[in-house]
């Protein structure tokens, strides 16, 4: 099998040419058609995965988030993305990355956020005008009060503390969601009559949020974690023979809570 093989289901299910503008998505190092015998998982392209994947013999990584996100001036170990780069060229690792692909399709990250607070009639937030876009809005099984539907977010992302905005006073029956950074969305989950909005990177002005409208933060990691599963069962079922793991240590997040 070749890098390009592997790609391939990936693109099936989140093509490339869904990616924004700024993002960069796809095989930023490697051949296509390099031979592959094993692929590593993982949420984020760091030196230590890099090491977990030569030391388990993994010849392709596959992550969510790109490990080279704009133009290198300089590839040096003294910093982490320079690190990685010479670590993965030096061991002939070829690596992808599935970011703003993965976040456009409906059964990408924000519709695993969505599953996990099990919402029907779950929807495009931001559409793109061809069924996909960022962010999915849906309804509750059951209206929530904020005091409960705070408790069952933190249960079913198994948070200690999320960050939030003043608690609506009515109930909450529908909620949007965005996985990662999603500030920018916080217009449309209002324009989409959610009461709640879930999301990562939240800005200290946009707490300041209109009455009957709620915003959790429940932190960019946290949000997006699931997409490793999603892209190891996605491998797995095209290549059921084919060694695929997830990393031994998933918990990549850089933000440490005391």
């Amino acid at each position: 099998m070749i890098v390009r093989d592997v790609i391939k289901v990936i693109e099936d299910f989140a093509p490339l040419s869904l990616q924004e503008g700024w993002d960069n998505s796809g095989l930023c190092i490697g051949s296509p058609d390099a031979p592959v015998s094993s692929v590593l998982l993982g949420l984020d392209c760091t030196p230590e995965l890099v090491d977990e994947a030569v030391e388990c013999g993994a010849d392709m990584i596959v992550t969510h988030h790109p490990l080279i996100f704009s133009g290198l001036k300089k590839i040096s170990p003294d910093n982490p993305v320079g690190e990685a780069v010479i670590k993965a060229v030096k061991a002939g690792i070829s690596v992808y990355a599935a970011h703003t692909s993965a976040d456009k399709v409906i059964a990408g990250v924000s519709g695993a956020m969505a599953a996990r607070l099990g919402l029907k009639d779950v929807e495009i937030l931001d559409e793109d005008g061809d069924g996909t876009g960022l962010g999915v809005v849906g309804n509750l099984p059951e209206p929530l009060t904020a005091e409960q539907a705070v408790r069952l977010v933190k249960e079913r992302f198994g948070l200690k503390a999320l960050r939030a905005s003043r608690p609506v006073e009515g109930m909450i029956s529908r909620v949007a969601m965005c996985g990662g950074s999603g500030g920018s969305l916080i217009g449309a989950a209002m324009k989409s009559g959610a009461q709640l909005y879930l999301s990562g990177d939240i800005s200290y002005h946009n707490f300041f949020t209109h009455e009957g409208f709620m915003i959790m933060d429940i932190g960019h990691y946290e949000s997006e974690i699931e997409i490793v599963d999603i892209l190891f069962s996605l491998i797995k079922k095209n290549f059921p023979t084919f060694a695929v793991r997830i990393t031994q240590n998933i918990y990549s997040n850089p933000i440490f809570y005391f």
